[in-house]
């Protein structure tokens, strides 16, 4: 009699064991790493490009999911934190964000995600050398090298009577768009921490440099002011800005003959879409553009691998090339998603 009572309680251990694995196998087939994606701007072709870049990651890895979000309009640094913070609430593994503001960035929701053990990686923009703990690596472009690219591409176009330049910028606390403006300071003088002064006779305007927090409105107009004066300088964007305005083409067209003779010169970084098409009609000077795509694509690949597979990323940086665009390649140049 015990020994039947003894058999049938193991019998029942099992079959409430066996039970709650059947119970549990449709969670761990649909079981998912979800990855946060969060951009200086939500709007913005470049980032958008970025969550596309971890979508394709997904194809091979049904197990992740992308969620994309940021800032609607604009750079705002409280509304990247709060985006981040909310996705935390919402369900998180880990985290890829273009750093705005590090420090700001750092103490309202890097901290929160360092003590809850979710992993960051930062694409596109990097963390001040100081706060780099805070995340596993940065994927992106080597964005001194860019400024410094961007700087020569000016040299091949300038007039040498007037080398005056005015760089437009987004947000001041950016350390990326700070290190490009670095690049370009050093490219052109040699120095990169102060403002240029005539060092090989190249000088700032005196407004420059612009912020234009990323609003395509304001770095349209500030574009547009500059142009209106009689001998304009060279104009520089570090990142894409004006060009991003579906506008810019419109307002940039009474100037198409005086960039083709170089009386009024415009670079920019990134080479999307809306840019390229401006460019191949004659209303930018050149472009030099990066790999939005792949940072989304290798950031995903990197982060996967830590939350699935408690792999650390290799190197600290990831550096990706960047290419130059010009009237006559804007078709071939490059490839958006």
């Amino acid at each position: 009699m015990l020994f039947i009572k003894t058999k049938h309680h193991h019998n029942s251990k099992l079959l409430v064991l066996i039970a709650f694995v059947i119970a549990c196998l449709p969670l761990l087939v649909n079981a998912k790493f979800v990855i946060g994606i969060v951009g200086k701007t939500k709007n913005d072709s470049f980032y958008i490009q970025s969550y596309k870049g971890c979508v394709a990651f997904t194809k091979s890895h049904p197990e992740v999911t992308c969620l994309y979000d940021g800032p609607d309009d604009y750079q705002d640094i409280r509304t990247q934190a709060l985006i981040i913070n909310d996705m935390v609430k919402s369900g998180i593994d880990g985290l890829l964000v273009a750093t705005t503001d590090s420090d700001y960035l750092v103490n309202r929701a890097l901290k929160n995600l360092y003590e809850k053990k979710i992993p960051v990686i930062t694409f596109d923009s990097d963390l001040m050398p100081k706060d780099s703990h805070y995340r596993l690596a940065y994927v992106g472009t080597n964005n001194f090298d860019f400024g410094v690219a961007l700087g020569n591409q000016i040299k091949l176009l300038i007039n040498e009577d007037n080398k005056n330049i005015c760089i437009q910028s987004g947000h001041e606390t950016a350390p990326n768009l700070n290190e490009r403006i670095a690049g370009v300071r050093f490219a052109l003088s040699g120095q990169s921490t102060q403002r240029l002064s005539g060092e090989n006779g190249w000088q700032e305007f005196s407004r420059c440099p612009l912020y234009s927090l990323g609003k395509r409105d304001t770095s349209l107009e500030q574009v547009t002011n500059l142009l209106k004066i009689k001998q304009p300088p060279a104009f520089l964007a570090v990142a894409g800005f004006a060009q991003f305005n579906p506008s810019y083409i419109e307002s940039l067209t009474p100037y198409k003959g005086a960039i083709a003779s170089k009386e009024v010169i415009i670079v920019s970084a990134d080479t999307e879409t809306t840019q390229l098409e401006a460019l191949s009609q004659g209303l930018s000077s050149s472009n030099i553009g990066q790999n939005p795509f792949e940072m989304g694509r290798l950031s995903a690949e990197l982060m996967y691998n830590y939350i699935a597979n408690n792999k650390k990323p290799e190197q600290p940086f990831y550096y990706l090339d960047f290419h130059y665009c010009h009237k006559n390649n804007a078709d071939t140049c490059t490839i958006n998603y």
